[in-house]
């Protein structure tokens, strides 16, 4: 299961059914669970550690140091990643910049090649990260999130659940959870196909709309619309969408 060539430190801590290619590097402290795969000329770097069935691309560098000028290369830190994800050829991801911090990838996430994670990145579940995508620091994203190839996240935002980022587009403040980014910062709409796929129900599906007519194709104020939405009784799926506008945000929230 382990290639010849491979260079794995004794003080990794690796499930027997791992499996590790040609010429990959595994370092110090570093934990893999059952049915971890490392492809050829990979390297899994210190302070790595994550669940099962992990599978790493060829060429993949996972948990570098933060491409960050001020970093501090003797920072203990790390990479903390779930179970079930694919890291597709040459992927990306940085350990956190802060002492005993950790940059943190959920289950189930498919990232294709050359895509890249920051330092102290957040990422939920079931996101798909197309070729060449690109992840900020300090981005907190959710779950069920696609990014088209080339697209990129600026630094400190939020990414709501169930959103879609157009190939090549960008985002340089949060992104409402449902909603749809073509351009540079430019809200086209909600994810209707994304949502019915997920199985939301019509009803659902009906008063996600009412509010997202409300807080982003109305004529009144900000404050107006959220005064209006105080009105009504939502549901929690609903008030997700809603509180992305009403809570406090770091970096301001996209419009249309």
């Amino acid at each position: 299961m382990i290639h010849p060539s491979a260079i794995i430190s004794p003080e990794a801590s690796l499930h027997p059914s791992v499996e590790v290619g040609p010429f990959s590097i595994i370092e110090d402290g570093v934990t893999m669970g059952a049915g971890c795969k490392v492809d050829a000329q990979a390297k899994v770097c210190r302070g790595v550690t994550m669940g099962e069935n992990n599978s790493i691309g060829y060429g993949a560098v996972i948990g570098g140091d933060p491409q960050d000028l001020t970093f501090d290369p003797k920072t203990d830190s790390g990479v903390s990643i779930g179970n079930g994800n694919t890291f597709r050829e040459y992927v990306s991801i940085h350990r956190s910049t802060v002492p005993q911090g950790q940059t943190v990838v959920g289950d189930e996430n498919f990232m294709m090649a050359t895509t890249h994670l920051a330092h102290d990145v957040i990422m939920g579940d079931h996101n798909v990260l197309a070729n060449n995508a690109m992840v900020a620091g300090h981005v907190q994203m959710g779950s069920h999130i696609f990014m088209g190839g080339g697209a990129g996240y600026h630094q400190f935002i939020y990414v709501g659940d169930y959103s879609i980022i157009q190939g090549n587009g960008g985002a340089t403040k949060d992104v409402p959870p449902y909603c749809i980014v073509h351009g540079i910062n430019q809200l086209s709409g909600l994810n209707i196909v994304g949502l019915r796929r997920a199985k939301f129900g019509p009803e659902l599906r009906k008063e996600i709309k009412a509010a997202y007519r409300t807080l982003f194709q109305g004529r009144e104020s900000r404050a107006a619309s959220l005064a209006i939405i105080a009105r009504q009784k939502w549901s929690d799926e609903a008030m997700k969408l809603i509180d992305a506008v009403r809570l406090p945000s770091k970096k301001g929230i996209l419009s249309r």
